[in-house]
């Protein structure tokens, strides 16, 4: 017979260990620590040393934005520093937050994050907040060009890539026909528009889970037998190839956000069938699991991706 299940507090504690967005970012874990108890001032030597890393500048922001009491801590700096370009792009981030959380209003989030753009206009970050907001108030073509002034100023901009193969996902094919779908042609444009190092090079594997994510909810059927019909086609397996050995030449540990792609690798080299290939993945992303795409289509992410582990280390 099977153990109980933890108690509910035991199983969040749990949940936020294994899926900590900061993703290893050490630096990032310990000024998140002293923000969530009101020191801001960490966070701004942190912000400043970013940089102009657009990437890294987003991931921290964003993570920031997540924590408990971000926007009275971040309202709080800004009142300290009305001129703070960091200050008020946080307080931005926050506010998209509460509004995604139906604890504000998507309006004072975008007012929020205009304000924010307007202090530093070479900045991607607040339009990556009005992106979030886009993707989940709309409407489409706002989205469309929100994701446009990302792009114009940080033309590899990861989190907005994603965030627009999730939303090209979720429409429904003009020719009636998957493989022809115009995520796939636009991941598939990313990814030869960007440089060689760039990790846009796995976004064609990013399309693939979306779209079978939304496959595999609109036909009600078990994750099983969707990834079986999924994952074996010619475009599939030639789209996991490339990924892969972009992975083996060119992996880029540096960036903030280089688990989120090893999480959506695994998880397709694991629906491919390859448990090998997926084993030396897992061994890469330690600790640092993704709810995405272990949660696709509607699964339990936490047990998914300890099962989908147990298989592919079990193989080696």
């Amino acid at each position: 017979m099977s153990p109980p299940p933890p108690p509910l507090g035991r199983a969040r504690k749990r949940d936020a260990q294994l899926f900590d967005p900061a993703l290893g970012d050490a630096e990032l874990v310990e000024v998140r620590g002293q923000f969530t108890q009101g020191r801001w001032s960490r966070v701004r030597s942190l912000l400043a040393g970013t940089g102009d890393d657009w990437d890294r500048r987003g991931h921290r922001l964003v993570v920031l934005a997540e924590t408990p009491a971000a926007t009275a801590w971040a309202r709080e700096w800004l009142l300290a520093e009305p001129a703070s370009a960091d200050a008020a792009t946080l307080l931005a981030c926050a506010a998209v937050f509460s509004a995604l959380r139906r604890k504000g209003t998507p309006e004072a989030a975008e007012e929020a994050c205009r304000r924010a753009a307007a202090l530093h206009p070479a900045d991607p970050t607040p339009w990556l907040g009005l992106l979030m907001l886009s993707r989940a108030f709309g409407p489409e073509e706002e989205f469309g060009r929100h994701f446009d002034q990302v792009r114009a100023r940080h033309r590899e901009h990861h989190h907005a890539h994603h965030l627009m193969v999730a939303q090209l996902a979720e429409r429904t094919p003009a020719s009636g026909r998957d493989p022809l779908h115009e995520v796939y042609d636009f991941a598939a444009w990313a990814a030869e528009e960007a440089p060689a190092d760039s990790p846009l090079a796995v976004l064609p594997v990013i399309a693939h889970a979306e779209r079978y994510r939304v496959l595999a909810t609109a036909q009600g059927r078990t994750a099983p037998e969707a990834a079986a019909e999924h994952w074996t086609g010619r475009r599939a397996r030639q789209v996991l190839r490339t990924a892969f050995d972009w992975w083996l030449e060119w992996e880029r540990e540096d960036h903030p956000r280089n688990r989120v792609d090893l999480n959506f690798l695994a998880h397709a080299k694991l629906c491919e069938g390859r448990p090998a290939e997926a084993a030396a993945l897992f061994h890469r992303i330690g600790s640092h699991a993704t709810r995405a795409p272990w949660s696709y289509p509607d699964r339990d992410p936490h047990q998914a991706f300890l099962a989908a582990r147990s298989a592919a280390l079990g193989t080696v």
